[in-house]
């Protein structure tokens, strides 16, 4: 990742906030054996998220039964957990497979945009597709006008231009701020929660900035879920055929477990008080936010979705009858 970078400018502000060039990670293990066990571990994660979201993506765009708006905010959703996972564990995996912790100020720096970026896009994402989902089962007659194919484009863009707009406020807020408590980071990857830690004392007007700005997002996307999800369940039950309310609930449930599993240990993460943080906590929570969503939600979203398994079982034989 030292290799990846933001805006131009946003990096010349960056650079000249601070003395440090360079941060140390969280080492997962002091042994070499486990070091190693660390790698293979991340690595078989790491090959997980890329091969289902690929192949969702891949099946998304070859099958143009699946060039519906639900599954094109699927695809834009698999491309945001592949750029996701892609900025935080290679990192961490090369660190553990060469044994340093070291990670450079400019690699610090892109790492957080990077990571904001896609998390924050995910977030909006996550939101747009309950609106699509409710639109759907609660105003069916008027779902073709309301979410055409032009309005699929506008509300991806906006999700991705909020995760843009978030990523350049937080990390230009965040490399402002002169670090003088050190640069080892309880974290196997640079976390805003962790940089603002070493910033100097007198900061606490920009680390609580980065506090209310969390939970403005994390609370307006998380509420505005919740009386999506109240409406949809409210219409499914009213539906009056069974097979008509599974319909419903197998294109909706695991949305709800992949908000429920994201949202839930982001906001965690982002605002759990410091006097009860420490290095195992925030390893285990950085965890089941950015490293556990990318590699199961493919796996959550063709559980239960009849068409997606369809296609990914044609797709999957077409090209092992290739190799044949």
């Amino acid at each position: 990742m030292d290799t990846i970078y933001g805006p131009l400018a946003l990096r010349q502000q960056m650079s000249n906030s601070s003395s440090i060039t360079q941060f140390l990670l969280l080492a997962f293990a002091d042994t070499r054996e486990l070091q190693l066990l660390h790698f293979w571990l991340f690595l078989g994660i790491y090959l997980a998220a890329l091969l289902g979201n690929g192949l969702i993506i891949t099946a998304i765009a070859c099958d143009h039964h699946l060039h519906t708006p639900m599954y094109f905010f699927l695809l834009n959703l698999s491309l945001i957990d592949l750029g996701s996972i892609s900025t935080t564990v290679p990192k961490s995996m090369t660190n553990s497979l060469w044994d340093t912790r070291v990670i450079s100020f400019s690699g610090c720096s892109a790492q957080v945009f990077w990571f904001l970026f896609f998390v924050s896009s995910e977030c909006y994402l996550l939101t747009v597709m309950a609106y699509d989902r409710y639109v759907a089962i609660c105003q069916p007659l008027r779902y073709v006008t309301l979410i055409d194919s032009r309005a699929c484009i506008k509300m991806a863009a906006a999700a991705w231009g909020g995760g843009f707009l978030n990523a350049v406020l937080h990390t230009g807020n965040t490399f402002s701020i002169p670090f003088c408590q050190g640069n080892a980071m309880d974290q196997f990857f640079c976390e805003v929660p962790q940089l603002l830690k070493l910033s100097c004392s007198d900061s606490y007007i920009r680390k609580a900035a980065f506090t209310v700005v969390s939970l403005c997002v994390a609370c307006g996307c998380f509420l505005f879920l919740v009386l999506s999800y109240v409406q949809i369940f409210r219409a499914v039950l009213r539906i009056p055929s069974e097979q008509g309310r599974h319909k419903a609930f197998s294109t909706c449930l695991p949305h709800l477990v992949v908000v429920s599993l994201f949202i839930s240990s982001g906001m965690a993460a982002s605002l759990k008080p410091y006097s009860i943080s420490s290095p195992a906590l925030d390893l285990e929570v950085a965890v089941l936010y950015a490293v556990v969503p990318p590699a199961l939600n493919p796996l959550i979203y063709s559980m239960r979705n009849r068409d997606l398994k369809d296609t990914l079982k044609e797709l999957i034989q077409s090209l092992v009858f290739k190799q044949q």
